[in-house]
């Protein structure tokens, strides 16, 4: 009986397969048969779409910094490629950027705008791709600019420092700024030209209010930057760190809830302080002192030396000024 089932069994498998045969066939005949995006070469046949898209040029890019310079610049470049013609809102659309010293853009036919930005100097050029790829090379007619601050033989942290770069202009006394926050030991790239630079030192000690507190140590410097070189300026501040007291006799400890004002002989304000013994930093010079406590005020003067940091003491068993005559002095 086992026999009977396996023969009947195996004649059933045979017939489906047989059946399936020709219905795979008919499956395959009717499945479209595959297309290429690209034909193969020489066969001859139409193109397909991929072909009919517009034809790229390539339009390579690098800068110098000055005409004679043979040496191309190797990092800090950021380009940018618009179209030439303007959109209805008088911009301009960007169709490439990048931020290699040497790129290679692909670009349909047409005229653009190219634009290189490397630190604060830039070259705008026209370029028109019409038959074939481009190769620019744009001069920059720029240099480098690096401030090292000093105060005595140590440098000064970037941290403790503002500087600003000013351009000169003619009826302009003030020149125009055009960088507010350089950095000192960094080359900074700047346009051929005069410049104005401005380093102020900033407090940071106890007191400083927002981190730092500008001081009134400024130093300032005139620099022509020819283009293709680096001009090194060093600055020199020349200030010291004072930490006011008021006390009832020299060396005595000092008071708290102390309000201070630090004034020039001439009757200007620097800082007003509050507590027993406040620091700042000031200018090399002569100063004044007013101590404010308990409604009486005290007055005294000192002078500062350029890195020689001190305690200023107030004494209070000096003549206390009237606060109806607390003025500064004239």
């Amino acid at each position: 009986m086992k026999k009977v089932r396996l023969a009947a069994l195996s004649r059933l498998a045979a017939a489906a397969l047989a059946s399936a045969a020709p219905l795979s066939a008919q499956a395959q005949a009717q499945q479209p048969t595959p297309r290429h995006s690209r034909p193969p070469h020489g066969s001859g046949e139409p193109a397909g779409p991929a072909a009919h898209e517009e034809k790229l040029f390539h339009l390579r890019l690098s800068a110098t910094l000055a005409a004679n310079e043979q040496q191309p610049v190797r990092s800090g470049l950021v380009w940018r490629v618009f179209e030439e013609s303007a959109q209805p809102d008088g911009s301009h659309k960007l169709v490439a950027q990048s931020e290699e010293a040497a790129p290679t853009l692909p670009l349909p036919r047409g005229s653009y705008i190219v634009h290189v930005a490397y630190g604060l100097a830039g070259v705008t050029r026209r370029v028109a791709m019409e038959s074939g790829n481009l190769a620019e090379l744009i001069v920059l007619n720029a240099g480098g600019l690096k401030l090292v601050d000093k105060l005595g033989d140590a440098r000064i942290p970037s941290q403790r420092l503002s500087v600003s770069i000013y351009v000169p202009e003619r009826g302009n006394s003030e020149a125009k700024l055009i960088l507010a926050n350089a950095k000192s030991d960094e080359v900074i790239c700047l346009p051929e030209g005069a410049y104005h630079v401005v380093s102020t030192l900033l407090d940071t000690g106890q007191g400083a209010q927002g981190g730092a507190n500008e001081t009134n140590s400024v130093v300032t410097a005139d620099l022509k930057i020819p283009a293709g070189k680096l001009v090194e300026a060093t600055l020199r501040h020349r200030a010291a760190t004072i930490t006011l007291k008021l006390v009832k006799q020299p060396g005595g400890e000092a008071l708290a809830n102390t309000s201070f004002s630090v004034l020039t002989p001439g009757g200007d304000v620097i800082r007003e302080l509050i507590g027993a013994f406040p620091s700042l930093v000031l200018a090399e010079g002569e100063y004044v002192a007013i101590a404010r406590h308990e409604g009486k005020t005290y007055q005294g003067t000192f002078r500062v030396q350029s890195t020689k940091d001190a305690d200023v003491e107030i004494v209070m068993h000096d003549q206390p000024r009237s606060p109806a005559n607390d003025e500064p002095p004239q």
